[in-house]
């Protein structure tokens, strides 16, 4: 049985009050295991700090937070950040996360699109950018889909245990 998008989701920017549940997310996604960076035992991240973090992307008009609510219930996230150096000031990446419940339903494409939209017509952004896991496919052929290009691959560079590597994925789109 397929999931249908759930077109009961809000896309709205984020709020303050939106930390601890977006804190929540991070912290589910990370003990996955799966899909970022950061293991559980090196993600410490305070709820003031989550807050500030927030605060600092709001304040900035070439970075911003979108989150996904369901029911009054926040179930996912993603945030656009966008480089300070003045050559690269036109680009930005992008890191996106989603309950674990609520994948498969259309939620990440919507919050994409939402963020594209953002992008194309913010007058200072013309190139969004993210990396992924090449064992992450389900997001790899949803990226695609939705216009992202592979640019790049970092071969091995994930250690994942004395044994296994992933590659992480470089992808862009022009807005």
């Amino acid at each position: 049985m397929s999931k249908s998008i759930n077109t009961a989701a809000i896309i709205r920017t984020a709020v303050l009050e939106d930390a601890q549940a977006i804190l929540q997310i991070q912290k589910e996604v990370i003990a996955e295991r799966d899909y970022l960076m950061s293991v559980p035992e090196e993600f410490n991240q305070t709820l003031d700090q989550q807050k500030n973090w927030i605060k600092k992307i709001l304040d900035n008009e070439r970075e911003t937070i979108l989150v996904a609510e369901i029911d009054n219930e926040i179930v996912g996230w993603i945030a656009f950040l966008s480089n300070s150096r003045k050559r690269l000031s036109h680009v930005g990446s992008f890191g996106i996360m989603i309950r674990k419940d609520y994948r498969e339903r259309g939620i990440g494409r919507m919050l994409i699109s939402e963020l594209l939209s953002w992008a194309a017509h913010n007058p200072f952004i013309e190139k969004v950018s993210l990396g992924v896991f090449s064992t992450n496919t389900r997001a790899i052929a949803l990226y695609k889909s939705m216009g992202f290009i592979e640019e790049g691959r970092k071969k091995k560079e994930v250690k994942v245990s004395e044994t296994e590597y992933w590659d992480d994925i470089l992808m862009y789109k022009l807005v």
